[in-house]
């Protein structure tokens, strides 16, 4: 771990004070931990970071079936496929 410094508002720093009293934590790991939401942890996959991004990002379209027909369409013809033993 390598030690920074950093200039906060001083309204920032007493919300986070506040925060990391009422939490039993510290003002360094708080600002940890908002870094690694924002930024990414160690270790996260590109591939993750970006399913997170565009989750939801279909949710309200109301011009698409639902995904009950889109998998029978899919299947539609190979029951006899699945069903047969390998």
């Amino acid at each position: 771990m390598t030690r920074t410094q950093l200039y906060l508002d001083d309204s920032i720093h007493a919300r986070l004070t506040a925060l990391a009293r009422r939490q039993g934590r510290s003002l360094s790991d708080l600002v940890r931990e908002a870094l690694a939401k924002i930024y990414g942890a160690d270790g996260e996959d590109e591939r993750k970071n970006s399913l997170r991004a565009i989750e939801g990002l279909w949710k309200n379209r109301s011009d698409l079936p639902g995904t009950g027909a889109y998998v029978r369409r899919l299947r539609r013809g190979t029951r006899s496929k699945r069903l047969r033993p390998s």
